[in-house]
């Protein structure tokens, strides 16, 4: 064994004291156990976490009666596919009987089978970075296909063929951009010519497993390589089809080679505002994703103007439309559908604000309207600029810089982050003498435009303002007198905007 190999067998030794217990009781049970795959990949990346995965020519029932006893829990969710789960001091374990599959080469499911060496459970698998084990009982290095090598170099590429891989699961090719965005790898050249080939073979995988490589690619920590492989080799335009389809569109600045390589752009950024004022921030899926698709409008949009301009009108708006399609398609949870939709809808409003020509009530609507995301609208915003032109860059962000100082103004003054009307939906129902319905959501709602205009006004001039509204939509409002607010009254806002969503 080289002396590479060694140092890993230490390595992983010593960070793993849970695998020496796991292996003598193998053992003795007269079997053979290997710590495989990503744990043995993340280890000599320095990463090993506390989910390591093993596998053993033990079958199910045997590895449940072995851990038995030893383990804090077990649990055989997966053991129809020869996996038994098991807990040890916070550390958990995936104990797998070597597998020999095979695929129908249809769906995804493989016909499980189990195998006899661990050779031929290594060549099953996705690629050689991951095709390594150490047999923990001689503590050897066991490396068939030359993974080490591929770790050392960053290549990622595939222990049988790669048409033969992805024919498998054609989910390995978009594993394989989301090993590039995580990891910083390089796929093989014969790597990249099948998933080409073969893009279309992963529209046999279920959205929702789409979904999940595609959040971990995103996620990572170099997230524009593994969608510039995906655009690259056709992938995308199964998966996520408007981001190549961004290719055909100018940006109006004439900046950027074309509006791809400016989202491209704007989701690094982005990424690097991420953690600008909070280092140890986890990355943001709704912010990225926000980023990555503020502009899928555009091509949709564009218009070729008299004199060599090119425009997209309303592309924020059509583009949030098509951001929550995709997003639905992809299963997305509903609270990210909507929330990177709107920040796609919100993110080119900033540009009316000019050099601050914005008045309050403008300022206020902006915080409403952007709710509980204004602080990723803000980065957002910010990302979006690329422009080359460095006096026009600067005098952007020093009018996103004057709008935060006035929002933080008004925040001092009113509470802008939850603006309600200055009449709660029971002094409505009092005053204009009206059953919960309708009338008291449309009137509740028109007191909201009046607070968002006019900042907070006083009771009797709120009264006075409601007052007029009703007669002008010829509601008889009776002749009775104001009575103020009763400090017991019981607050009914959220009453009243139940009825303007149900009127809305």
């Amino acid at each position: 064994m080289t002396a590479a190999k060694r140092n890993a067998v230490a390595e992983l030794m010593r960070v793993s004291p849970i695998a020496d217990e796991l292996a003598a009781r193998f053992s003795q049970a007269g079997h053979r156990l290997y710590l495989v795959g990503g744990s043995v990949r993340d280890a000599l990346l320095g990463k090993l976490s506390t989910d390591l995965d093993f596998t053993t020519d033990a079958r199910p029932e045997q590895i449940q009666s072995i851990v038995s006893g030893w383990a804090d829990a077990v649990w055989d969710t997966g053991i129809e596919f020869g996996t038994v789960g098991a807990a040890k001091h916070g550390t958990t374990c995936e104990l797998t009987t070597f597998r020999a599959d095979r695929y129908d080469r249809v769906g995804r499911h493989p016909e499980v089978a189990f195998g006899d060496s661990i050779e031929n459970d290594l060549v099953r698998r996705d690629f050689t970075v991951n095709a390594m084990a150490v047999d923990l009982s001689t503590k050897s290095f066991v490396d068939p296909y030359n993974g080490l090598e591929a770790l050392a170099r960053r290549t990622l590429d595939t222990p049988a063929t790669p048409e033969e891989s992805f024919a498998d699961d054609p989910l390995r090719m978009l594993r394989a951009a989301r090993f590039v965005s995580q990891l910083g790898f390089e796929p093989a050249p014969r790597v990249v010519r099948a998933m080409t080939d073969m893009a279309d073979e992963i529209t046999r995988i279920t959205a929702e497993r789409v979904q999940a490589e595609l959040s971990k690619l995103i996620l990572g920590q170099a997230p524009r390589k593994g969608i510039e492989l995906m655009v690259d080799t056709g992938l995308a335009d199964h998966v996520l089809p408007e981001v190549p389809g961004m290719r055909l569109a100018i940006d109006e600045h004439h900046q950027h080679k074309d509006v791809y390589q400016h989202s491209l752009t704007v989701l690094e950024q982005a990424i690097d505002l991420e953690t600008a004022h909070e280092p140890k921030l986890e990355p943001d899926l709704v912010l990225r994703l926000a980023a990555l698709l503020h502009d899928i409008g555009k091509p949709a949009t564009r218009r070729f103007e008299p004199g060599g301009g090119v425009s997209f009108h309303h592309h924020e708006v059509v583009g949030a439309k098509m951001a929550r399609k995709r997003l639905r398609a992809l299963r997305y949870p509903k609270d990210v559908v909507n929330d990177v939709s709107q920040l796609v809808f919100l993110h080119l409003r900033f540009h009316g604000y000019g050099r601050g020509e914005w008045t309050d009530s403008a300022v206020r609507r902006y915080v409403t309207d952007a709710g509980p995301l204004l602080p990723k609208l803000h980065k957002l915003v910010r990302a979006d600029c690329t422009t080359r032109n460095k006096r026009k860059a600067a005098a952007l962000q020093r009018s996103y810089d004057d709008l935060e100082q006035r929002i933080a103004r008004i925040e001092k003054e009113e509470d802008i982050a939850k603006v309600r009307p200055d009449l709660d939906g029971n002094e409505i129902m009092r005053i204009l003498g009206v059953e919960p319905g309708p009338i008291v959501g449309k009137a509740w709602k028109h007191l909201k435009e009046l607070r968002l205009d006019r900042g907070p006004l006083g009771h009797d001039e709120a009264v006075a303002e409601l007052r007029r509204w009703a007669t002008e939509q010829g509601i008889d409002v009776p002749d009775v007198p104001d009575a103020p607010e009763s400090p017991e009254a019981p607050e009914s806002s959220e009453s009243s905007e139940t009825a303007t969503d149900s009127d809305a």
